[in-house]
């Protein structure tokens, strides 16, 4: 099991706004996903909003605009927890879904400076999917541990940026 050895990555987020991007592909996988982020967002204090989006493809540009300063007509949040599904299927799809996705998200933390928690599940079955979704009797929680990585993101952003504080 790949959750095996974990880390503790409780913080207090308090104050931070994040927004769960999430596709619409493959719902009961999702459903599983978003309550593990959303428990997870609500415990540690944070203020959240769900934002549905197509599918995983649409992922990088929606939390891109989420992550833009009001200001600048975007949400203004401070993290996003990106979830979505791709399940292998026979043609080269499935490559280059999973590789812009992937690369998309990294490019929009990176640009924007702001966290994203990636939990987006590339399997090659639904139900190795549904063993990493949160639903009862899954492994594995991968929505919880994209909330956990962005708001520890988060935390540790806050951190640099009052050293003081440290």
């Amino acid at each position: 099991m790949s959750g095996a050895g974990a880390p503790d990555l409780a913080v207090d987020a308090t104050g931070l706004r994040v927004a769960i991007v999430a596709g619409s592909w493959h719902e009961q996988v999702m459903s599983g996903l978003v309550a593990g982020a959303e428990a997870t967002l609500a415990a540690a204090g944070a203020s959240f909003e769900l934002i549905r989006v197509a599918g995983a493809f649409e992922l990088p540009l929606i939390a891109q605009a989420a992550l833009r300063p009001v200001e600048q007509g975007g949400g203004g949040f401070d993290a996003v927890v990106g979830l979505g599904v791709i399940i292998r299927g026979g043609t080269p799809h499935f490559e280059f879904v999973a590789n812009s996705v992937t690369d998309g998200l990294t490019r929009v933390q990176l640009d924007s400076g702001k966290p994203v928690g990636f939990g987006v599940l590339t399997t090659d079955s639904e139900q190795q999917a549904i063993d990493r979704s949160g639903l009862p009797g899954s492994a594995e929680s991968k929505g919880q541990e994209a909330a956990e990585a962005a708001l520890h993101s988060a935390a540790a952003l806050r951190a640099l940026a009052h050293p003081s504080s440290r």
